[in-house]
């Protein structure tokens, strides 16, 4: 039989995955303008209609099918899951001493889980100007040949490309979740243009209590994201979520420090934004380092995030509009590279441990590669499923500019986040 223990502690952890992606919807909304945050929060929704097919089609299939052999696609083996209750039945009969502690149709869900969130963050960067169908076309694709392949370099196993040849760890998904949305947002916000205005005009978070929320959602789901990424109830997803807390924590320390000093202020906005980094920094590392390290990286995410969001973007022009790119995948980065710093040795799942303690640079050098690999990858094959979502639909990922000026709820969707009754708002 299974141990129903860790069969339940890894299905409460899918469902707290799948909690973090109506969560970002609040996230994402209250950040956005008001007659565009309906729109921000249907494309954050659409992604669990868009997700939960595909990955279940193929997704899964091309992530983690097939032998092993190829680094980086699973194979054809599972397309539609067909055979999943028959193989559920037999693990079930069978379950011999010794075989795995859970079904492994839980790990289905729960990567799917991964997925969904993944694919949301994307949307941020192009919130309030980019056609709603060319958001679903784009992201229905890169849920089928960009994410599942990079999850199978990854977390691929035996003869992956980034975990097993390169031997770059990645605990939670640092390179595939966050590096790969955050850049994959870059990527598209480049291509789609700049909003009306900006560089002009003031764009503030409408609705700063729904931004809490949904940060509050996110920390929640993500103690399932990092402690169940251990397939485990054992000391290391408990470690994995003591230093999710910690970091998180620290960052959000950190963000509202600097903010004191760059503006006079603390703010809300920013105690959620630096929890969210936190939360990223510690991703790659989470069930690697010991909890003082994770307090460091959670202290350090923040100034350099900070300094992305708040002058990067400004100086290099271009338009992530809810910083996709400067929380997510510069956080990332910055996880993945600390993590070959605090490793402690005896956790790695390679021959190697941190600098820190080994005064070998042979991991953080592959953390340094992964990262590269990673970016490679999902940079150039955005690029090529840009232009070819934007050739599709007429040579333009963005709404008409009157369309943009009304505001996107309305226009793309017919309705209103705050609709008036009688004359009163």
């Amino acid at each position: 039989m299974f141990d129903t223990g860790t069969t339940g502690f890894m299905i409460v952890c899918a469902m707290l995955v799948l909690l973090m992606t109506p969560g970002l919807a609040f996230f994402y909304g209250g950040l956005s303008r008001r007659k565009n945050v309906v729109n921000t929060m249907v494309m954050v929704f659409t992604v669990i209609g868009i997700v939960g097919v595909t990955w279940t089609v193929c997704g899964w299939s091309f992530a983690y099918g097939g032998d092993g052999s190829v680094p980086f696609f699973g194979g054809f083996d599972q397309l539609g899951l067909f055979g999943a209750v028959q193989g559920m039945l037999a693990e079930t009969e069978a379950a011999p001493e010794g075989a795995a502690a859970y079904p492994g149709i839980v790990d289905v869900v729960f990567q799917m889980a991964f997925c969904m969130i993944t694919t949301a963050i994307v949307t941020g960067a192009v919130a309030g100007r980019m056609k709603f169908g060319a958001v679903c076309a784009f992201l229905t694709v890169w849920t089928i040949v960009v994410y599942p392949p990079l999850a199978h370099m990854v977390w691929g196993g035996q003869g992956s490309l980034v975990g097993d040849v390169i031997g770059a760890l990645d605990f939670a998904g640092g390179d595939v979740v966050h590096i790969s949305s955050g850049l994959t947002g870059l990527v598209l916000c480049l291509i789609a243009g700049k909003r009306r205005g900006f560089g002009l005009v003031s764009y503030r978070p409408h609705n700063v209590p729904y931004v809490a929320l949904g940060a509050t959602l996110l920390w929640f789901g993500w103690f399932g994201f990092n402690a169940g990424s251990e397939f485990a109830a054992d000391g290391v997803a408990a470690l994995a979520l003591v230093n999710t807390v910690a970091a998180s924590g620290a960052a959000l320390v950190s963000w509202m420090l600097v903010e004191r000093m760059r503006m006079g202020k603390p703010t809300l906005v920013g105690a959620a934004t630096g929890l969210v980094a936190g939360l990223v920094v510690i991703t790659p590392a989470a069930g690697f380092v010991e909890p003082w390290a994770a307090i460091v990286m959670g202290l350090m995410v923040s100034p350099v995030c900070y300094l992305a969001i708040s002058f990067c973007k400004r100086k290099f022009g271009y338009d992530d509009a809810l910083d996709a790119f400067g929380c997510h995948c510069v956080g990332g980065v910055v996880g993945g590279i600390l993590t070959g710093l605090f490793c402690v040795p005896e956790l790695s799942w390679t021959d190697f441990g941190g600098l820190l303690y080994t005064g070998d640079p042979s991991l953080l050098a592959s953390q340094v590669l992964g990262i590269l690999v990673t970016v490679a990858f999902v940079g150039v094959a955005d690029v090529i499923l840009g232009f070819a979502v934007k050739a599709c639909f007429k040579g333009s990922l963005r709404v008409s500019e009157e369309d943009e000026a009304q505001g996107l709820d309305v226009a793309a969707h017919g309705e209103s986040a705050y609709p008036a009754y009688l004359g009163l708002d």
